[in-house]
């Protein structure tokens, strides 16, 4: 058997194309299991490792952690490596990251292994994203970044749900166990399936370290990290703890959290969709409805959870409000620095995952301070609010340039052609 790896770009058929986007979209499906299904099953491993819920809570920070640090610098570090041999890489480094977690001796071990699973994540997602686009026609480049997407988008509705009632019945190593066998399918097809894009263009192309660097010389950048970093973190403050909200506030037993699952998965989903066309029509817009959307639902969740049918409605609002952030920071961070793309769409999630890695921190914080378990909800709201300000400050400054912009352009002398 031969890798395809090598081989040289030529116009791939409909059929073939959509093999490719499948074994791309097969790893983000592995990636959102992992990333979600700890969040479920929070209870069964601190009650097996014999820690706190809070310190259990760790293990969704060190990830998000991993994330963070891995995105921009697996991004950089292979910057010359060929796409589709490093998305090989990536997809089975995060095997054998959950590998890892499923082996995991005992808590520091787990922590560990959480760390290094998350290291690849973010690059994953910007070069697949990428390699999905260069390989496309003209016309269906953003639908198969899109498909690609989609896996991880059916990971929150059936990934993660499944891996959560697994593990409640079979142990929670189940979970990664399962991560570990879609991400060496995954791997397996990328390597005989994925061919090496067109090396032109800048989608998909290698780059320099320094071109790639000059994303972060850029304001508007900083922008949008801040808005994922801290607005996003508002809807992980709730959903980090999701396996003890649901039967401790919502008065629901634990089998009845895989539907929670489901239901946030399916809002998740449908919040998605809905960005991707409000984000074409007014990308600010999107933003700030979604930030001031996860606000308001947050708020509302934490006075009404105590009724089960109302606590499901508002999570799947939190949900829905909350992707708002997904397709217009990654259009954000592309806009604002188009010729770095790889670095940006890496940057994307970082910023959702410092969202993440914040949300869960501050989370354990007023869980352990015994502020109750709707605490949480409360942290999420201010995250919400922050972002919302964050984003506002950001098309202050926006609207500034543009009017320096158009003062500048106006006032240039005409230049005369002569006959």
């Amino acid at each position: 058997m031969t890798s395809r790896l090598a081989t040289p770009h030529t116009p791939l058929s409909a059929g073939r194309l959509r093999l490719v986007i499948l074994a791309m979209s097969l790893g983000a499906f592995a990636i959102g299991t992992t990333e979600f299904a700890s969040m479920g099953l929070l209870p069964q491993i601190a009650q097996d490792l014999e820690v706190s819920i809070p310190q259990a809570g760790m293990l969704i920070t060190l990830y998000a952690l991993g994330v963070v640090i891995g995105a921009p610098l697996v991004t950089i570090a292979a910057v010359r490596m060929p796409r589709a041999r490093l998305l090989v890489l990536l997809i089975a480094l995060i095997g054998l990251g959950n590998l890892l977690s499923a082996m995991a001796p005992d808590f520091s071990v787990l922590a560990t292994a959480r760390f290094v699973a998350g290291l690849p994540h973010g690059a994953y997602f910007g070069v697949a994203s990428l390699v999905a686009a260069n390989l496309s026609p003209v016309g269906r480049r953003a639908r198969s970044v899109s498909l690609v997407m989609l896996g991880l988008t059916i990971a929150t509705m059936i990934g993660v749900p499944a891996s959560t009632a697994l593990g409640q019945a079979m142990g929670w190593r189940t979970a990664y166990v399962i991560v570990v066998l879609v991400a060496a399918v995954s791997t397996v097809a990328i390597w005989r399936l994925v061919p090496e894009p067109p090396t032109t263009g800048s989608a998909g192309a290698t780059g320099s370290i320094r071109g790639e660097l000059r994303a972060l010389a850029r304001v508007q950048v900083w922008f949008a990290l801040g808005i994922g970093a801290i607005g996003f973190g508002g809807m992980f403050a709730v959903y980090s703890y999701i396996g003890e909200i649901v039967p401790g506030v919502m008065g629901l037993g634990e089998r009845a959290v895989p539907l929670a699952l489901l239901v946030f998965g399916v809002g998740m989903t449908v919040g998605n969709i809905v960005a991707g066309r409000l984000a074409d029509r007014s990308l600010y817009g999107t933003i700030f409805l979604g930030m001031a959307g996860m606000a308001l639902s947050l708020a509302v969740f934490a006075l009404v959870a105590q009724n089960a049918v109302a606590g499901m409605i508002l999570l799947f609002a939190i949900a829905v409000t909350s992707q708002q952030m997904g397709p217009s920071l990654q259009l954000f961070l592309l806009d604002a620095s188009p010729d770095a793309p790889s670095l940006a769409a890496a940057l994307h999630h970082s910023a959702l995952n410092i969202g993440n890695s914040l949300g869960a921190a501050l989370g354990a914080a007023v869980l352990a301070a015994g502020w109750g378990l709707l605490a949480p909800a409360w942290t999420g709201v201010v995250l919400a609010v922050l972002g919302l300000g964050i984003a506002s400050w950001s098309f202050l400054v926006h609207r500034r340039q543009q009017a320096r912009d158009e003062e500048i352009a106006s006032t240039e002398p005409e230049v005369s052609v002569p006959c």
